[in-house]
């Protein structure tokens, strides 16, 4: 198994350990395209739910939740939603990787 493999599969996995410090450490370090391209896009797939639960955590504390309760709840079980379909999309990219 090559290193590139490893490492391009590392910043996929690296969303329970370090989600955003390792793929902007191998983007920036690694000499490979095909780990730079792997840690770009996981790099982005890291950031869309950080993303979902700032502006969250904004609406909730901005009082849109006096005005809109139901639809901040209906908003939090979607962002909850879209975070284990990323992170179960980030499993599947760091096997793809490695079983190729």
């Amino acid at each position: 198994m090559s290193t590139e493999k490893i490492l391009a599969s590392l910043c996929y996995f690296s969303v329970f350990f370090a989600p955003f410090l390792l793929p902007i450490i191998v983007w920036f370090v690694a000499t490979d395209t095909f780990v730079k391209d792997h840690a770009k896009r996981s790099l982005l797939s890291h950031l869309v739910p950080f993303l979902a639960v700032v502006l969250l955590i904004i609406g909730i504390f901005s009082g849109a939740a006096d005005f809109f309760g139901i639809a901040v709840i209906t908003t939090f079980v979607l962002f909850g939603l879209l975070s284990l379909i990323i992170t179960i999309w980030n499993i599947v990219q760091g096997i793809r990787i490695l079983m190729r």
